[in-house]
C-alpha cells in the first residue's frame, strides 16, 4: 500500500528494524502490538539486522514495503545505517534507543530507557526534518568511500575510543568503557599536523590532538561538546582540540563541564558568554569541511571505526532525513 493510499483512508503499517544483540525485542513487540491495535494499523513487519552491513539490508527491505514509519531499535550505528538508506525518501524513522550513547535520540528528546514511551512516539509523534552528515574519505592507497553519519565524525581521541573499545565493554560498562583509551591518549598527548579549509575558503594549517565534526553537540555521558550545533540548521560544527600538555587538558575539561552545566544554570551561561576563547579548544562552522593529513589517521562515524584516512571531505545534506519526534502538547493525539 502506498503512502498516498494511506493518506486517503487505507490502513498503514509500521516496520521495525532491530539489532538482536541490543534491542529488547519482546518488550518492543508488546508495545508495538498495543499501538497497532489501538490505531487499527496493519500488522507490523519485522527485520533483523546483520552484523556485516550494520543493518542497511534490513532497512532497505523495510523501505521496499513502503511503511508509514521505520522504527529503529538499536544503537547509533543502527541509526546511521537507517539514515544511509532512508535519506531523501520521505519515509520517517522513529527511535527506540537501545545502545550505549543513543546520541541522536538524546538530541531529539526521544524517551530513553522507556520502551512504551518511545514506541508511542513512533505511532503518535510528528515528523521533523534533520540534517545528515556525509563523509567522503580517502585512504593512503587512494581508495575513496562515502559514508553518512548523524551525530559526529571524529579523528584522534574520538576515533581511538571507537577503535579500542569493544562492543562487549560498551554493553557491560557503558560510558566507563571509554575511560582507559581516554586516559592513555591524554597521557601521550600526541599532536598531528593537518591542513583544512571551510566551504572552499583559504587553507589553514595547525596541529591537533582531536578533530570532531558535529551534526549534534552532545557526547556520551551528556557532555556538551559543541554548544552551537543544531541538527537542522544546515551547518556542521568543527571542534579542534589542541591542548599544550596537562594544563591544556584541564582547561578543556573545565570548559566542557561548564558548557554542560550552562544548560541548567543562567549564571553559568552568563559567565561563559564573557569568558575568552580557549586556544586549546577551537571552533569553526560551515557547510563543508575538507582536511588532509601528513600520515594516515583513524576516523570514526557515530562511534564506529571506519579505518585510516589521509584525506576527507565532510559535508551536510540539509533536511535529508525525516525523524518522528515527540508531538507538542497542542498536537498530541
Amino acid at each position: 500500500m502506498s503512502r498516498s493510499e494511506q493518506r486517503n483512508g487505507g490502513h498503514p503499517h509500521a516496520a521495525v528494524v532491530y539489532n538482536p544483540t541490543k534491542a529488547p525485542v519482546e518488550r518492543i513487540r508488546t508495545a508495538v502490538a498495543e499501538h497497532e491495535r489501538r490505531m487499527e494499523w496493519e500488522p507490523t513487519r519485522w527485520y533483523e539486522t546483520a552484523s556485516e552491513d550494520a543493518g542497511r539490508a534490513a532497512v532497505a527491505q523495510a523501505a521496499a514495503g513502503d511503511p508509514a514509519v521505520v522504527i529503529v531499535a538499536g544503537g547509533d550505528g543502527t541509526v546511521r545505517a537507517a539514515a544511509a538508506e532512508l535519506r531523501d525518501t520521505g519515509i520517517p524513522i522513529a527511535l527506540v534507543p537501545s545502545g550505549t550513547g543513543n546520541l541522536l535520540a538524546r538530541d531529539l528528546g526521544t524517551p530513553l530507557n522507556d520502551i512504551p514511551a518511545s514506541v508511542s512516539v513512533a505511532f503518535t509523534g510528528v515528523d521533523r526534518t534533520v540534517d545528515v552528515g556525509v563523509a567522503e574519505v580517502e585512504d593512503e592507497d587512494g581508495v575513496r568511500q562515502a559514508h553518512v553519519f548523524m551525530v559526529m565524525a571524529g579523528i584522534g581521541l574520538d576515533a581511538q575510543m571507537a577503535q579500542e573499545t569493544s562492543a562487549v565493554a560498551k554493553k557491560r560498562l557503558g560510558w566507563f568503557a571509554y575511560v582507559t583509551p581516554i586516559a592513555r591518549s591524554i597521557v601521550a598527548n600526541r599532536l598531528f599536523h593537518l591542513t583544512y579549509r571551510i566551504d572552499g575558503g583559504r587553507s589553514r594549517s595547525t596541529r591537533a590532538h582531536t578533530v570532531i565534526v558535529g551534526n549534534c553537540g552532545t557526547l556520551t555521558g551528556n557532555m556538551l561538546l559543541i554548544p552551537a550545533a543544531v541538527i537542522d540548521d544546515g551547518l556542521l560544527d568543527v571542534v579542534i582540540m589542541r591542548p599544550a600538555g596537562p594544563f591544556g587538558w584541564a582547561q578543556i575539561g573545565t570548559r566542557l563541564t561548564l558548557q554542560s552545566a550552562a544548560r541548567r544554570s543562567p549564571f553559568t551561561r552568563r559567565w561563559l558568554s564573557r569568558s575568552p576563547d580557549l586556544h586549546a579548544l577551537g571552533y569553526v562552522q560551515g557547510r563543508q569541511f575538507e582536511v588532509r593529513f601528513e600520515t594516515p589517521h583513524a576516523v570514526e562515524l557515530d562511534g564506529d571505526p571506519f579505518g585510516h584516512v589521509v584525506r576527507a571531505r565532510i559535508s551536510v545534506a540539509p533536511g535529508a532525513l525525516h525523524v518522528r519526534v515527540v508531538a507538542p502538547p497542542s498536537t498530541a493525539s
